[in-house]
């Protein structure tokens, strides 16, 4: 124990405070040695570790044990070296039995006193870990929620799961593995310089002279290896893509219809073939790497062994010293070697960090104002006044609408200098050129609460977008949207969604039972509640013929339903909501007759008591309409009654002949 109470003064350096600097980014002599080159990236890295630090702030009690327990594992793995050499210079030369049973107790103890330390340590080291990407998980979800569905219709579902599995699983090893690393390796270095000084300086100056040659391989290596990271990164992303694109129900029924296995599968090869060769061309680079540290190390053993075996030879060190010195080495050229790597470690570990921040520093497209409205008891009027809409928006943010990349989209807000900003507001927009192609053009129009408004026009005129922008999936381009006489911008989003319910085309639902998809729209709703939409929208009875009932699951994207029943879900789902405006896709036409009048049925209670705006595909619903809008080539042609319209002889007479009238007798 005296060994131990020699050496314990070394545990007095401030662990803490190298830690805390550390992650503050003032990292000491070596950081300068961690960063680039270039004295811009040094300033990123920097900043990123400012950041990484604000997420680990709330477990710094836990990292203050984690830096004792490592400095503690440290001093008691050092001793070992010292006991053997107490061994053969003095208890075994003077056959002192009772030292030899004290040196072996130790020998025992201290590995399991060790391994207690490190046990501790672990723990902890791992609860930090896992609640700091907990928590860094939670925020990129929360963050993507509230993206636009800009975002999602222009980035591909693979990539966004990648960020949040791949990238995030990365940056969790840079805090539970690089950085813990680092400060262990430090800690070794400092305890075994100072006992290896100790011993004998000449040694230990002969030891640490070689230590700038393990600079120069680090310093070729990890930019290299920072880039090739990345690109692995895109590649896995890639591959995700493709694989969560086609092994999805729509997916796989559209590559079977086609045919197309064996196109898909060749694909799929290539991808994955992609990025086993770049992680085989990482591993080369690294194991290059690991050689040259390790031919270093070999050179700096044998000047200490050809000049401490001259010591030896002369009587000026004993057999027990050198023993220990040569134990230290490994001590000392084990940890150096490590933080060699450090540098490589670090800056492709930090790459999934920056990755992460990069979609946290998407600015919202859709946000509250600063003092947003509740709409409490509304009555339901909407207004549309000079609205137009292009899905090209502007310059600032022409990528996000064009690319499916998710990395393109990032990278204008990933520049080097201001990646790391933390504001989410989006840039001022610019007011689009009159070459600009409008979706919607002028649009102005009133609904009345209670009112039924019938959109009507030919395809791809603008309906679907048109009922895009009261909900605020989008905002108008310029114009002004309002509801009672207050622009929806100016009304918070939690409020407009409690007002507004939507029945698309496309009915989406989750691979659970259909009551969790009913209780979607309602989550409080009481079983009663369940049973009075699913009567109003003409479910009971098929509920009733299912072996679970409510409880039966409904299959990945509700695949187990046929087209009208979904659409009766969606139609119950909305009745269950119970919005004060409502806004429909009546889209019917691909139903057998039977479904058809089962939805019909099912939506004439739906329009009592609420203002809504249907896209309307059955007369008998434009006939019930207290106000029509016609709309062709994103601009509102006609508006009035039925008898008014089609007196005037336009668009609507038109569209009557051709495409409703054929459908009444269907009706009648």
């Amino acid at each position: 124990m005296q060994i131990f109470s020699q050496y314990s003064v070394y545990n007095n350096i401030t662990l803490r405070e190298s830690a805390l600097t550390m992650f503050h980014g003032g990292m000491g002599g070596w950081w300068q040695y961690l960063s680039a080159e270039d004295g811009n990236e040094s300033n990123i890295d920097r900043q990123l570790l400012r950041r990484v630090w604000q997420y680990a702030k709330p477990y710094q009690h836990r990292i203050v044990i984690i830096l004792i327990a490592i400095s503690l594992s440290v001093l008691l793995g050092l001793l070992p070296p010292l006991i053997y050499r107490r061994l053969i210079d003095s208890t075994l030369p003077n056959k002192n039995y009772t030292e030899l049973n004290l040196l072996a107790i130790s020998m025992i103890a201290v590995p399991i006193i060790t391994g207690a330390i490190q046990v501790a340590q672990r723990y902890h080291s791992s609860t930090v870990g896992e609640g700091l990407i907990r928590d860094l998980r939670q925020k990129l979800y929360g963050h993507m929620q509230q993206m636009s569905l800009r975002f999602f219709t222009n980035t591909k579902t693979g990539e966004i799961m990648a960020r949040l599995n791949n990238d995030v699983v990365g940056a969790q090893r840079a805090v539970t593995g690089t950085l813990i690393s680092i400060i262990t390796n430090t800690t070794r270095v400092i305890f075994t310089l100072s006992i290896m000084f100790s011993l004998n300086w000449q040694l230990t100056i002969i030891s640490i002279a070689i230590l700038p040659l393990f600079l120069v391989p680090a310093r070729k290596v990890a930019n290299r290896l920072r880039d090739i990271t990345r690109k692995s990164l895109d590649l896995n992303a890639d591959m995700n893509i493709l694989m969560n694109e086609t092994l999805n129900v729509s997916g796989a029924l559209l590559m079977k219809l086609f045919g197309r296995q064996s196109d898909t599968y060749q694909k799929f090869q290539r991808r994955s073939n992609a990025v086993a060769d770049i992680g085989i061309r990482s591993a080369v680079i690294g194991r290059w790497f690991f050689m040259a540290l390790g031919v270093i190390s070999a050179t700096g053993t044998a000047l200490v062994f050809w000049y401490g075996g001259h010591l030896v030879l002369t009587g000026a060190f004993t057999i027990g010293t050198i023993i220990a010195f040569a134990a230290y080495l490994r001590d000392l050229y084990g940890p150096i070697s490590s933080l060699a790597n450090a540098r490589v470690d670090f800056t492709t570990s930090m790459v999934s960090f920056e990755r992460v921040f990069e979609v946290l520093d998407l600015p919202h497209e859709i946000v509250d104002s600063n003092n947003p409205n509740d709409l409490i008891n509304p009555n339901g009027k909407i207004q549309f006044e000079k609205v137009y809409f292009s899905y090209n928006r502007d310059a600032n943010s022409a990528d996000i609408t064009s690319s499916t990349s998710l990395s393109a989209i990032t990278r204008p807000y990933a520049r080097r200098r201001d990646i790391y900003a933390t504001s989410s507001q989006p840039k001022q927009r610019t007011k689009p050129g009159p070459d600009q192609h409008w979706t919607l053009n002028n649009i102005n129009f009133t609904i009345k609460p209670g009112q039924l408004a019938a959109l009507v026009g030919p395809s791809g005129a603008g309906k679907t977008t048109l009922t895009y922008l009261l909900p605020r999936l989008y905002d108008p381009t310029n114009g002004s949207i309002q509801i009672d006489n207050i622009d929806i911008k100016n009304i918070s989003l939690d409020s407009l969604s409690r007002t507004i319910g939507m029945v698309t085309q496309e009915t989406y639902l989750f691979h659970d039972t259909l009551e969790e998809n009913l209780r979607y729209a309602k989550p409080q709703a009481t079983a009663q509640q369940i049973a009075n939409a699913c009567k109003a929208s003409n479910l009971t009875e098929f509920i009733s013929r299912l072996p679970d009932g409510l409880e039966t699951i409904v299959g990945e994207r509700g695949y187990k339903l046929s087209g009208g029943e979904k659409q009766r879900v969606s139609i119950a789902r909305v009745i269950l909501k119970d919005p004060r405006i409502l806004i429909l896709d009546e889209a019917t036409s691909s139903l057998d007759s039977r479904s058809e009048s089962l939805i019909q049925s099912a939506l004439k209670p739906l329009f009592i008591g609420r203002t809504s705006l249907v896209i309307a595909h059955r007369l008998s619903t434009i006939l019930a309409a207290d106000v029509i809008i016609v709309i062709e080539n994103g601009s509102v042609v006609e508006m009035g009654s039925h008898s008014r319209l089609l007196g005037s002889k336009g668009l609507y007479s038109e569209l009557y002949n051709t495409q409703f009238k054929s459908n009444s007798i269907d009706e009648s």
